[in-house]
């Protein structure tokens, strides 16, 4: 399958409705991808905390999901939302993520479990998500986690227990820790044995650089394809079997212990 990953930038002075006319450009050059991924929060911009109320939307009626939605109909392909400020039904307000189908419709859908408090206003704007679904794909089951989420190797454990084959990551993460992204990104795909299409975000907002250096790793650990540090378009193919065949050559995950902390100490 032939993947694009749209790293993007979302500059201070660009309007929401600006960029979200951007990225829709953008994705519809891509058309013969199978699959198109977008950054964390790309159409609001990460680090604009004090705007998030302002810019928040909802999966049925935004902007955002009804331009990919629009995208991933006519090109009849997989759009990843990347992921928005999701204002929900009860008002809180969560990062959440969307995969659509070819029809527009929701394939995958999470809200950030680790909402990120250094140096960041995150974790207390944002409410943390509960649930951890997989889904089933035409190419393979499917996660998707954001972000921050890619430091905390239990949530990636459970992901694979539930059969996860290729995960997706949206990001916006900084440029000051872009060799962290590099090795997560790799170590995750290596130790579950699973497809990471890493979109990160670029550019700089409200001072901070982003990283960029989107990847698409293989389960194998191979980086079939990485990105530099600006707006960009990575492009890859994937064979969504080799996880399978990895697996059934190197059984790593066969060989994992159930419970670790039945051991003794």
């Amino acid at each position: 399958m032939d993947i694009s990953l749209v790293q993007l930038s979302s500059p201070d002075s660009e309007t929401q409705a600006e960029r979200i006319d951007r990225a829709e450009a953008i994705l519809r050059a891509q058309a013969g991808a199978d699959l198109m991924v977008l950054p964390e929060l790309w159409s609001a911009g990460y680090f604009h905390f004090d705007q998030y109320p302002d810019l928040s939307e909802t999966l049925e009626g935004g902007a955002t999901v009804a331009m990919c939605a629009a995208v991933a109909r006519d090109l009849r392909a997989h759009v990843h939302v990347g992921s928005i400020v999701e204002r929900a039904a009860h008002g809180a307000l969560r990062n959440t993520s969307v995969l659509l189908g070819p029809d527009g419709s929701v394939v995958h859908e999470y809200s950030k479990i680790h909402v990120f408090g250094y140096q960041s206003l995150e974790a207390g704007l944002l409410t943390p998500g509960a649930s951890l679904p997989v889904a089933a794909a035409p190419f393979g089951r499917v996660a998707g986690i954001t972000c921050y989420d890619l430091r905390f190797p239990g949530l990636w454990s459970e992901l694979s227990v539930r059969g996860a084959e290729i995960v997706i990551v949206p990001a916006a993460w900084p440029a000051a820790r872009r060799e962290h992204w590099r090795l997560l990104t790799s170590a995750r795909a290596v130790e579950h044995q699973v497809f990471v299409l890493a979109c990160n975000a670029a550019g700089v907002q409200e001072g901070v650089e982003l990283g960029g250096a989107s990847r698409v790793v293989d389960p194998t650990g191979r980086v079939l394809a990485e990105a530099g540090d600006g707006d960009e378009v990575l492009r890859a193919s994937i064979d969504p079997s080799l996880v399978q065949t990895t697996r059934d050559e190197f059984p790593v995950i066969a060989d994992r212990l159930p419970d670790y902390a039945s051991l003794s100490h």
